[in-house]
């Protein structure tokens, strides 16, 4: 099985020692994503940070030729478990059904002091 990095620039690039995403065989990793739009991070809205997010995460599963549908695996990081509600419904306009298994977990910082940061593994049939 070959490795291929992804690379695009429709999401924000690697700024550390790792790859935008990694396709392997049918299987499409990407790297957690942080809120970004045109390189600048949001963090005053969550519903938006979360569609900034998404959008990344959709863009670098293209770059390896997957979809949103494709997605089987989500993990999504929280700074603040209250924003929930208001991520999953940002969440349920992004994947058909049936809908990836995911998890969801507070943690105490993300880069940036980031709202979130969400990232997804998709395999291609």
């Amino acid at each position: 099985m070959t490795k291929l990095q992804l690379e695009t620039d429709k999401a924000p690039a690697a700024v550390g020692p790792y790859s935008q995403g990694i396709s392997a065989g049918r299987l499409v990793f990407t790297s957690g994503q942080l809120p970004m739009r045109d390189g600048v991070l949001i963090t005053d809205d969550v519903a938006d940070a979360a569609r900034a997010s998404l959008e990344n995460v959709a863009a670098i599963l293209e770059a390896g030729h997957a979809t949103l549908a494709d997605v089987v695996k989500v993990t999504i990081f929280l700074k603040d478990m209250d924003d929930f509600a208001v991520v999953n419904a940002v969440y349920g306009e992004f994947f058909p059904k049936p809908f990836p298994s995911r998890s969801c977990i507070q943690v105490a910082k993300l880069p940036l002091d980031a709202v979130l940061e969400i990232e997804a593994l998709a395999y291609i049939q």
